[in-house]
C-alpha cells in the first residue's frame, strides 16, 4: 500500500512540474529565429513541386540543388534560408500572430 501512495505522489508531482515549466514556455514570446522558420516553413509548405529549395531532396530521393525553384530564375520564389526573410517579414508575422 505504501508504494502505492509513493508512486500516486510522484505521478502528481511529476504531473505538476510538467504543467508549469509547460505554461512558463508557453509565454514566452518566439526569438527573431524561431519566427524566421517558422516563415521559411510556410513558404516551402505553400509551395506545389517537390523541389522549393537545393536542399531539398525530390521525389526519386535525390538532392534538388540547382533544379530547385529558389536555384531557377522565374516564377516561384520560396524562401529557403533565414537571410531570405527580411525583418520586416518578421515584424508583420509578429503583429498578425500577436506575438
Amino acid at each position: 500500500m505504501k508504494r502505492c501512495n509513493i508512486a500516486l505522489v510522484f505521478t502528481i508531482v511529476s504531473v505538476l512540474a510538467f504543467g508549469s515549466a509547460w505554461a512558463q514556455t508557453k509565454k514566452q514570446s518566439k526569438t527573431d529565429a524561431e519566427v524566421r522558420q517558422e516563415i521559411i516553413a510556410a513558404s516551402i509548405a505553400a509551395y506545389r513541386g517537390s523541389c522549393p529549395c537545393p536542399y531539398n531532396v525530390d521525389r526519386a530521393g535525390r538532392r534538388c540543388g540547382a533544379r530547385s525553384a529558389y536555384s531557377r530564375p522565374g516564377g516561384a520564389m520560396p524562401m529557403c534560408y533565414e537571410k531570405d526573410v527580411t525583418q520586416k517579414m518578421v515584424d508583420d508575422y509578429r503583429k498578425r500572430t500577436g506575438q
